[in-house]
């Protein structure tokens, strides 16, 4: 029910809003992050709107004035799709799509529609079949029926292609029945976790389109799928691994993001079990975005929604190539000093002194620190075998690594 077509581009707008929670810088950045998924889904961001408002409208989330804005320019340009940075009520929804008479998306449905690209297992379809279905079910009643949701396109992927009729009946039964799919093959997945052995399990975690699978690459010497976009990754890899004389078993998993959709992290449950149950943890970061800071608690919170936030963690700042600080001016008394006017050694110094020095700085493209970045990652993984197989602790050199 998944297509995996490419796509014409959509002529597409950003609508995004800014409060005290989120101010001006903020707002920019959660909308150049909505244009990097609208890209990724097929689109072409042709302009960008932004309002200052306490709380969002409840019928049409943005005020009055700036809806007429859109409109008329909607009609102007001939856009096909509009997409929301925050997620729309059905009613919401509903009230936008008479307005605009055009596609109206919001970010959960925006990345639901990137992960329908992305799903390539029978177990990964079926998981983003869920979550649709789920997204889809408050939002039935005359869901783009203006549109004839069957010519595809962004946000069109998956189960709304054939179904703008289907009652809500129907829709709870294939929920009802997806679960029962997923609960079955959950039970195959853990029996072959647990086929796994004692090997300790290392996990790969982080925002999405930080490296982790170019990590995993290097230190696998393995060929998992690496692309510039967001969540070019979807199902989880699992390879065994032996650096110098010790063997362990490490594990690709999902990128995630600010504003993860509920209904994604319920679904992908059975996904993100590998990270519950690795006795280590890799938290890859971009330390050449910006906003990396943002991307580690966004990690920390999904982290903390399963209950994995307490278990041994190794941060990885990778992209060091990338990196370049901002000019900044100490003499001016009014400008405050942030992250990014640090340079890359004052950043190394704070952050390793903050994890207690589990932290390092690498770039896994050119392999820059690869080898300090495999010496820690030895330790960590040492520390849990020699517990777990107290005859088998043998000593090492760097030379061995």
């Amino acid at each position: 029910m998944i297509e995996q077509k490419s796509l014409i581009f959509e002529k597409t707008i950003l609508v995004g809003i800014i409060t005290s929670e989120q101010d001006l810088n903020q707002s920019k950045e959660y909308l150049d992050e909505l244009e990097f998924l609208a890209v990724t889904a097929g689109g072409k961001v042709v302009k960008r709107y932004t309002q200052k408002m306490n709380i969002p409208n409840p019928s049409t989330f943005i005020g009055s004035g700036k809806m007429e804005e859109i409109t008329i320019f909607c009609q102007e340009e001939k856009i096909t799709t509009v997409v929301f940075d925050d997620e729309l009520t059905p009613t919401q929804q509903g009230n936008i799509e008479k307005i605009l008479k055009c596609k109206i998306l919001d970010r959960t449905g925006l990345i639901l529609d990137i992960f329908a690209q992305r799903a390539k297992t029978s177990y990964a379809k079926n998981q983003v079949e869920l979550a649709q279905y789920q997204y889809l079910l408050p939002r039935l009643r005359g869901l783009w029926t203006h549109l004839e949701r069957q010519r595809g396109g962004i946000g069109m992927r998956g189960p709304g292609e054939t179904e703008i009729e289907t009652d809500r009946r129907i829709v709870r039964n294939k929920i009802a029945n997806l679960k029962k799919k997923l609960i079955s093959i959950d039970k195959q997945m853990a029996i072959q976790r647990g086929n796994r052995g004692n090997l300790v399990r290392v996990a790969l975690v982080g925002y999405t389109n930080v490296g982790k699978s170019t990590l995993m690459n290097l230190i696998s010497k393995s060929k998992v799928f690496a692309e510039n976009k967001l969540f070019a990754t979807l199902d989880t890899t699992v390879r065994k691994v032996v650096i110098g004389n010790l063997p362990f078993l490490l594990s690709d998993t999902v990128g995630f993001i600010r504003k993860l959709p509920t209904e994604l992290v319920e679904s992908f449950k059975s996904t993100l079990d590998e990270v519950k149950e690795a006795d280590v943890l890799l938290h890859i970061v971009d330390i050449s975005h910006p906003n990396f800071e943002d991307h580690i608690s966004s990690v920390n919170t999904t982290l903390k929604q399963i209950k994995s936030d307490n278990k041994p963690t190794l941060m990885i700042f990778n992209k060091i190539d990338l990196y370049s600080p901002e000019p900044w001016d100490s003499l001016d008394i009014k400008k405050q000093r942030k992250k990014n006017n640090y340079t890359l050694e004052e950043l190394e110094s704070s952050w390793i002194s903050l994890n207690n020095s589990n932290s390092v700085f690498i770039s896994a493209l050119n392999k820059k620190n690869f080898n300090k970045f495999r010496v820690q990652l030895y330790e960590a993984v040492r520390k849990i075998h020699i517990t777990r197989f107290p005859y088998n602790n043998f000593l090492y050199t760097e030379e061995m690594i």
